[in-house]
């Protein structure tokens, strides 16, 4: 088991996670509704349906897995004693489903070291906040012309944007209420199949077996992106629902001696359930990077699947899930992953005074993979979708991992 200063950072604090997901995250599309939800989570390691909500959702991959019946219904992908319930009912953490948006010179509720979810499709880009990202987890949006899911797991600390359209149709996302590895089950309200957040694919239902694809988010501080982005688009605190934005409903969860949430899998040893991952799958195979390694070097140069890439990491962003407020976190710092070409040339890089430096032109770059001085001041590096997470997740969801710094 790997141990360091960075991972032994406080002794670990009692957490009764329970309480925040059922009263606090747990709220309805209408606020004015009441929620009926189990008063406590399930623990037989079966499958129940969990108690409507005020919309009366009834979700066709929910009676599948709780013993219903569908004909010619795909066979599940999931082991269906490993999907439990959270607690809150479908669509008890509101997706939201008509974004509103501000420019960055407009936002004055976040931090400079606050994490953002950072979006960039075809230039169109997008920052959301994970202050609103932790009560919602789904936004339905459009950028670049294309339908996508943003989609954010605090239990796991991952980040996915999906594309929403399947064949002809364009799906819109809601949260199931169910967790798998303690990951957030998506459900889109077409035809109401269960979706893995982590995995992207249809696990039960209608769609089982199909596989979105994914566009590069980053997590990044306010700071930096708003210093290279001043025109875009920042996700609005008005989203239709009264929550506490800016508050943690899970202080302390990231404590590396934690255990995570209705976890039952064997975490693989190597790592703490809790120890921080940087990860990247591409063309079947997987690789991992733990934050201690990043933290380290800064620069990371790996091959995967026969491609070259670089991984950044860089001081300056707080852990939403540290302090009672977002702001006030552990500065955990931040991720990119890159492929190392620009300007028809290979590029290798080393952390330089601001930023990072590629040794064959000298140009400086920032964390969002763009050069910002030098020869190629402009270029931006084509990002590689990858997740930020926990050591639990990444070793659950992609288990045959290569890792870099055992």
């Amino acid at each position: 088991m790997v141990t360091s200063p960075f991972l032994r950072r406080r002794r670990p604090r009692a957490l009764a996670l329970a309480l925040p997901l059922l009263i606090t995250a747990c709220s309805s599309g209408d606020d004015s509704a009441s929620v009926d939800t189990p008063s406590t989570p399930l623990t037989s390691g079966t499958v129940t349906q969990v108690a409507p909500s005020p919309h009366d959702v009834t979700l066709s991959g929910l009676e599948i897995a709780s013993g219903g019946s569908a004909d010619g219904a795909p066979t599940p992908l999931v082991d269906l004693v490993e999907i439990r319930s959270g607690g809150p009912p479908p669509d008890g953490i509101p997706s939201i489903d008509e974004p509103a948006f501000v420019t960055a010179a407009d936002v004055d509720f976040l931090a400079d070291n606050e994490p953002i979810l950072a979006v960039d499709i075809d230039g169109d880009v997008r920052a959301y906040p994970v202050q609103i990202l932790m009560w919602h987890e789904i936004v339905n949006d459009t950028v670049g012309d294309i339908p996508v899911a943003v989609t954010y797991c605090p239990l796991c600390n991952s980040a996915v944007a999906y594309d929403r359209r399947i064949d002809d149709r364009i799906m819109e996302f809601g949260t199931s209420g169910l967790l798998w590895n303690s990951a957030l089950v998506m459900y889109d309200r077409q035809t109401e199949t269960l979706w893995s957040h982590f995995t992207g694919q249809g696990i039960v239902g209608e769609l089982t077996g199909v596989e979105l694809d994914t566009f590069a988010v980053a997590t990044v501080p306010w700071q930096v992106w708003r210093d290279a982005n001043p025109d875009g688009l920042v996700l609005s605190r008005d989203t239709g629902f009264d929550r506490d934005y800016g508050r943690n409903p899970y202080p302390g969860y990231d404590d590396v001696n934690n255990e995570p949430f209705l976890f039952e899998g064997e975490v693989d040893g190597r790592y703490t359930a809790m120890t921080r991952i940087a990860g990247v799958e591409r063309d079947g195979e997987a690789l991992g990077v733990p934050l201690v390694t990043l933290r380290a070097e800064r620069v990371v140069a790996a091959d995967l699947a026969g491609t070259e890439l670089v991984f950044f990491w860089e001081p300056g962003t707080s852990s939403a899930l540290d302090a009672s407020d977002v702001a006030g976190g552990d500065d955990i710092g931040a991720t990119g992953v890159f492929i190392p070409r620009a300007g028809g040339q290979a590029l290798t890089f080393s952390a330089g005074h601001g930023g990072f430096v590629d040794d064959q032109t000298g140009s400086t770059w920032n964390l969002l993979g763009k050069a910002v001085a030098g020869p190629l001041a402009g270029t931006k590096l084509e990002a590689v979708p990858h997740v930020d997470t926990f050591w639990f997740a990444w070793s659950a969801f992609r288990p045959d991992s290569a890792i870099i710094g055992e």
